[in-house]
């Protein structure tokens, strides 16, 4: 007997990306804060984390706490990073396949009041148990930030859609904007020298010593497309450490290759790499926004005047080496 596949659903949705931020918040039994998706959303009565979109230019901190404030009546206070993770989700009744960038944070309660919200996106926000938790339909992404076995909630493309790795788009002021989620890389060898990129003439920050790393695929988990980017940008293979932090960025009229004005805005997640059988350092693609590679020894690097790196850079390096 031959059996017919099923006709694919999602070739056709419209890709979208976006970058979103999350609470995992408990309070004093344990118990983590949820809230309940409502029939105005694409999986009605499906139950994660407080949070949303990040608006562009907006810091994820702050996004987290608008947004957990709007869904729960509760003020909170971020104490942390938590995970930083991505999914694929298709909405046919959109016409849309989403990629998330998600940010997720530890978070506690400053004050305010639970309520229960009408016509929006979510309508219940509660504690729950761990145990209670497990019960409930969960997204993906807050089963797998609570570290519980992940539901099947989400409707997963045929495929992964093609997405340009940089995409600008009109603004409500005629200026371009983009907004990039990307991951790079505090990478150290046996002699805890650091590898270091440097931007090419043509692209913001031109001279400027920057991490390796870059912008993550459609589709793709940040932590796998960075040690990809490590390889195929400096010819380096590593092992992810351990996230150390995110970064946002926002230039109001950066000033690139495309030769006109974007207010870009770039949130990135920066993980300490270990490279534990260091090549000499190269730049495999040649002709890109990477001009030279090189491996910095710690006082060296110390050294460095501020004008000489990238923010990023500059915030990654602090966080890898405090003191």
């Amino acid at each position: 007997m031959i059996r017919e596949e099923s006709p694919s659903v999602t070739p056709a949705l419209e890709p979208v990306r976006r970058i979103a931020a999350y609470a995992v918040c408990t309070d004093g039994s344990g118990r983590v804060l949820l809230v309940r998706a409502s029939t105005r959303s694409g999986t009605p009565g499906a139950w994660s984390l407080p949070g949303g979109a990040v608006d562009h230019g907006e810091d994820p901190n702050h996004t987290v706490v608008r947004e957990s404030a709007a869904e729960t009546g509760l003020s909170i206070t971020v104490t942390g990073l938590h995970d930083v993770l991505a999914d694929m989700r298709a909405l046919p009744h959109r016409g849309v396949t989403i990629h998330t960038d998600r940010l997720v944070y530890a978070a506690s309660v400053r004050g305010g009041t639970l309520v229960d919200r009408v016509g929006q996106p979510t309508d219940l926000a509660r504690w729950h148990t761990l145990d209670e938790a497990k019960g409930l339909p969960l997204r993906p992404f807050t089963a797998n930030a609570l570290g519980l076995p992940p539901g099947s909630i989400d409707l997963r493309p045929d495929e992964t859609p093609d997405f340009p790795s940089f995409y600008a788009a009109p603004g409500p002021d005629g200026l371009h904007r983009a907004q990039r989620f990307a991951a790079y890389a505090v990478a150290t060898d046996p002699d805890n020298r650091v590898l270091l990129t440097r931007v090419a003439a043509g692209y913001p920050g031109a001279g400027c010593w920057h991490l390796p790393g870059g912008g993550t695929d459609f589709g793709e988990q940040p932590g796998a497309a960075l040690l990809r980017e490590l390889v195929e940008e400096t010819g380096q293979a590593g092992r992810l450490v351990s996230l150390l932090g995110v970064a946002s960025h926002r230039d109001a009229a950066s000033l690139g290759p495309e030769g006109y004005p974007i207010d870009w805005h770039g949130v990135r997640a920066f993980y300490r790499v270990a490279v534990d059988s260091p090549v000499a350092a190269q730049v495999a693609d040649v002709g890109g926004s990477t001009d030279a590679a090189r491996w910095f020894p710690a006082d060296e690097l110390r050294d460095l005047p501020e004008s000489a790196i990238t923010e990023v850079t500059a915030e990654a390096v602090r966080a890898a080496f405090p003191g």
